[in-house]
């Protein structure tokens, strides 16, 4: 099957068995780990002939545009103008396009102005507390204690720490047949955390599912 993932406006192109495809724009704080997770995910919608096309909207970024408040700063437009474009076309919700910011909490600043301006702007987030390894990790073991906004104290849990690659990028055998474990585990990671405390203040956190389920269509891997 043939998946064009090169534009970033809603087309006419896009319908699989008579079906328009729904486009999920992702914003992404990494330039690597985030997009190489996502690169599975879209060979898994292929293999499994799933009407979603996946787009890294700021894959040329530079780093001192991946704060979190700079990918909710551009996501917020493009939203309003794939809404615009979609109400035009008639489309129905299911296919409506779907943009997504993909960060972690780290050291970053202006991070409440980030979750309320993506709230007002429809654009949807998936958030990690320290880092995405979180949610890396949780695909091979429970995640205990805090770590203080320490991204490396994840890393160095993580069973192939010490191969550099594998560290950096994602890779198929790390994940695949994890998920519905490292799922279960992310929840009862949260649910340690009361309602009252805030996304940014929950530490360890991850709600990366979300965008595997909601934004991708996918339930298991």
């Amino acid at each position: 099957m043939t998946r064009t993932r090169g534009k970033n406006v809603l087309g006419p192109s896009g319908h699989q068995r008579g079906k328009r495809n729904r486009v999920v724009h992702v914003f992404t704080e990494g330039k690597l780990t985030e997009p190489s997770y996502i690169d599975i995910m879209r060979r898994l919608l292929d293999e499994r002939e799933l009407p979603v096309e996946v787009h890294i909207a700021n894959a040329g970024a530079p780093g001192s545009q991946r704060k979190p408040i700079n990918l909710v700063e551009a996501a917020v437009p493009l939203m309003r103008k794939l809404t615009r474009e979609a109400e035009r076309n008639r489309l129905r919700e299911e296919v409506r396009p779907q943009v997504w910011c993909l960060f972690d909490r780290d050291e970053h600043q202006d991070l409440d102005r980030a979750f309320k301006q993506a709230v007002q702007g429809e654009v949807r987030i998936a958030f990690s507390h320290p880092c995405f390894e979180v949610w890396r990790l949780l695909h091979h073991k429970d995640v205990t204690g805090t770590f203080n906004q320490v991204c490396d104290l994840v890393t160095d849990r993580l069973p192939f720490r010490n191969e550099v690659e594998k560290i950096k990028k994602v890779h198929a055998d790390q994940i695949l047949g994890r998920y519905a474990e490292a799922k279960r585990r992310a929840l009862r990671v949260n649910a340690q955390h009361g309602d009252h405390i805030p996304l940014p203040s929950r530490d360890p956190y991850t709600d990366v599912f979300h965008f595997v389920e909601q934004g991708l269509g996918l339930t298991s891997y």
